[in-house]
């Protein structure tokens, strides 16, 4: 085995190491620089390794590559979507619509999930907040279905997986992040978004169905509740104005970008103001929220630029330590042919959801397998759209599944953390699908920005 591939398998078991020691991820990832880099030059200047590293051409960039991070236009758009989530959430939105979309399908067999979904849907396109989302279909939804006999794990796994609709359904600050480590025209944040808008509807329709088609199978997980009120004209005329609201945010965000008329980053600034513009006709709109908001939003961009930062020190090491071919050598020498390349990343990708958080996944994995993706000759666009429904299993598999944790956190105390997983396994077989769809009719990603622009 040669030095460079020893190193490189080194470093990144150094990493795994690392982070088990319970440190944040940015400081593992930049320390794992540091210790590499150490290793590297000692290498070559005391022992003679075979091995083109040095301080200047690894970590020596690093304040370059860094500036060049804060200094990009297109992550301008990752605060200001996470403002507009945010602000959404302080607004009421999501209430009027869990209000009046109840007494729409709630007289349906299943009908609360399929509120729930709907209002993900609506929810994952307005904010890319998956913390915020699943807490807030959480605390919403769970009490009254379980009110209403749901069993627990259908009540639980449909509040959980919806709530992680934001992460691929755009404006998805995921997707944001995708285009910006890969940096190439032709997969901007305008086209990934164009790529995942039908793959993002398609999974909630297939949720749809599952909570339609479950219930009708089995009865007793989603009994029809008693005394429900007749659908009348009404009660239709008040989901249109729960519903106007958002879907005008909605146009005016990525109605912008598909017509061409702005572009993500610019759209990301109409959303912000769009979000404010809606707590403030909502009343809910005042100092403290306004405040809570800003705080919220530079907390979580700080923790994306900290990682983001670490990462870049990390990418940069690798690199050096010749990591890019390595990976290279590897996935090409595989005996799978092209699309057995595809298929092993996505697997790699999807056990390492397993462990680590999507912005790790994005940052460090997306760039090292993207330069072999096209030289296989395949649309860059297509693979990051099945990379990215790929990493949002991340959040439903233990024992790093984020929006398990933040679902048991607003959980009824009777809905245990088996409930949890029981629920949500049905929804991870979904998405796996969806990707399994697309990976077969790569039309479904690719057709929109194809001739979005024609």
């Amino acid at each position: 085995m040669e030095l460079e591939t020893l190193f490189v398998i080194g470093m990144f078991l150094t990493f795994g190491a690392l982070l088990m020691t319970g440190y944040p991820v940015a400081w593992v990832l930049g320390g794992t620089a540091v210790i590499w880099t150490v290793v590297g030059v000692i290498a070559v200047e005391n022992f003679g390794a075979n091995l083109w590293f040095d301080y200047q051409s690894s970590m020596g960039l690093v304040p370059e590559r860094i500036w060049k991070v804060v200094n990009s236009e297109t992550l301008v758009a990752l605060p200001m979507f996470i403002f507009m989530g945010i602000m959404l959430d302080q607004s009421g939105v999501a209430e009027r619509l869990m209000n009046s979309m109840v007494k729409l399908f709630g007289a349906v067999r299943g009908g609360y999930a399929v509120t729930v979904i709907v209002i993900g849907v609506l929810l994952a396109a307005t904010t890319g907040i998956i913390g915020a989302s699943v807490v807030l279909l959480g605390m919403l939804s769970l009490p009254v279905m379980m009110q209403n006999k749901y069993d627990k794990g259908f009540a639980v796994g449909t509040a959980c997986a919806t709530g992680t609709l934001g992460i691929l359904i755009p404006p998805s600050i995921m997707l944001v992040l995708m285009a910006d480590r890969l940096a190439v025209p032709e997969a901007s944040v305008g086209d990934l978004f164009m790529g995942a808008f039908f793959p993002g509807l398609m999974l909630g329709a297939m949720y749809v169905a599952y909570a339609i088609i479950r219930p009708m199978l089995q009865p007793n997980i989603a009994p029809v509740p008693e005394g429900t009120e007749k659908v009348t004209w009404a009660i239709v005329w008040e989901v249109a104005k729960a519903v106007v609201p958002t879907a005008a945010l909605i146009l005016g965000v990525l109605g912008s970008i598909f017509a061409g008329i702005a572009t993500p980053t610019e759209a990301s600034g109409v959303g912000a103001l769009g979000a404010l513009l809606l707590a403030l006709m909502s009343g809910r709109l005042n100092l403290k929220v306004l405040n809570s908001s800003m705080q919220q939003t530079t907390r979580t961009a700080a923790f994306i630029f900290a990682i983001f930062l670490g990462a870049t020190a990390f990418s940069v090491v690798l690199r050096g330590l010749g990591g890019d071919q390595v990976i290279e050598d590897a996935l090409l020498g595989l005996p799978f042919g092209p699309y057995g390349v595809i298929l092993t990343i996505l697997f790699g990708v999807f056990l390492l959801g397993f462990f680590l958080d999507w912005v790790e996944i994005t940052l460090i994995i997306l760039p090292l397998v993207a330069p072999v993706v096209q030289q296989l000759g395949f649309d860059l666009v297509w693979f990051t759209i099945l990379f990215a429904m790929c990493l949002q299993t991340s959040f439903l598999t233990p024992p790093v599944g984020f929006a398990l944790f933040y679902i048991k956190g607003v959980a009824p105390p009777e809905i245990a953390v088996t409930d949890i997983y029981r629920g949500v396994i049905p929804f991870i077989i979904i998405q796996l699908i969806a990707l399994a769809i697309v990976f077969v009719v790569p039309e479904i990603a690719t057709w929109l920005p194809s001739v979005a622009y024609d």
